[in-house]
């Protein structure tokens, strides 16, 4: 099935056939059968972030009524590199060591690739159904800042299609200003494919978004977080999330390691606070 879905999503890309309804309705049908075919194949996560890593999701977005400038594809791109980067570096399970573990079992654990740095990696359940993690964390992105104290603010300045979204985020300053303010312009893409939802970004620059009067421009990516039901425990959600960050500017390595895994350690806690503020749907 999947050569044929490819020959199909192909012959759409060419101009001369984009325009035939026909052709285009055959080719999501397609794509939505192979999909479904896979999910029901293998009900975990692995299978689906391995198809998505290999088959661009780009081929969705060739099926939008409204076409996409070169520049805007150029962000769609951004992003889907953003989420396969993300996804090889937590496939390869080895060299990762601990760095904190919490006492509910929250922990974070470290790895430094020749090509990224050194990358962070969260590993927490959260007692809220996947729905609801997902829908705080994407759309109710940009109010983060209220429960947050890490982050003082994040923006959307474009959204591109269904998945993609340009946003700036200004992180607030570590206490004792060790870390003085920094800010951020990225691309992100969320996909969400059964029950698994993988949510990636990475730095990008964005003309209507310079450099500001009082913040230092840090960059991060590839990043991602993976949501997934807890086996057993749909209640439950397990996030995965993998932070890399370049906070620019002189800092010592260790003040950064305590930083980043100490942002991750308190995200969770606040997520969690925030959810249980927001009481049950």
């Amino acid at each position: 099935m999947l050569p044929a879905t490819s020959k199909l999503c192909a012959a759409i890309s060419y101009r001369h056939l984009r325009n035939m309804t026909g052709l285009r309705r055959q080719a999501a049908v397609a794509i939505s059968q192979e999909l479904s075919r896979l999910a029901s194949r293998s009900p975990g996560p692995s299978t689906w972030i391995h198809q998505v890593r290999r088959r661009s999701s780009l081929l969705s977005s060739r099926l939008e009524e409204k076409p996409f400038s070169e520049m805007e594809m150029s962000y769609i791109k951004q992003g889907e590199e953003a989420l396969q980067k993300s996804l090889r570096i937590l496939e390869d399970q080895d060299d990762w060591k601990t760095e904190t573990v919490a006492g509910n079992g929250d922990k974070v654990l470290s790895k430094v690739l020749p090509d990224v740095g050194k990358v962070f990696r969260l590993e927490v359940v959260v007692d809220q159904p996947l729905d609801r993690v997902y829908g705080e964390l994407v759309d109710n992105m940009e109010q983060m800042g209220d429960w947050n104290p890490n982050v003082k603010e994040i923006r959307i300045l474009e959204k591109i299609g269904k998945d993609t979204v340009i946003t700036h985020e200004k992180a607030a300053a570590t206490p004792g200003n060790i870390v003085g303010p920094r800010d951020f312009v990225s691309v992100r893409c969320s996909k969400r494919r059964g029950s698994t939802c993988v949510l990636a970004g990475m730095s990008t620059t964005y003309g209507a978004m310079p450099e500001q009067e009082g913040f230092i421009r840090a960059e991060n990516g590839p990043t991602c977080m993976v949501l997934r039901p807890l086996p057993g425990s749909p209640s439950q959600t397990r996030l995965t999330w993998l932070l890399s960050i370049d906070l620019k500017g002189w800092l010592p390595k260790t003040i950064i390691n305590q930083v980043l895994s100490q942002t991750q350690v308190d995200f969770a806690k606040h997520l969690r606070q925030r959810l249980a503020r927001r009481g049950p749907v």
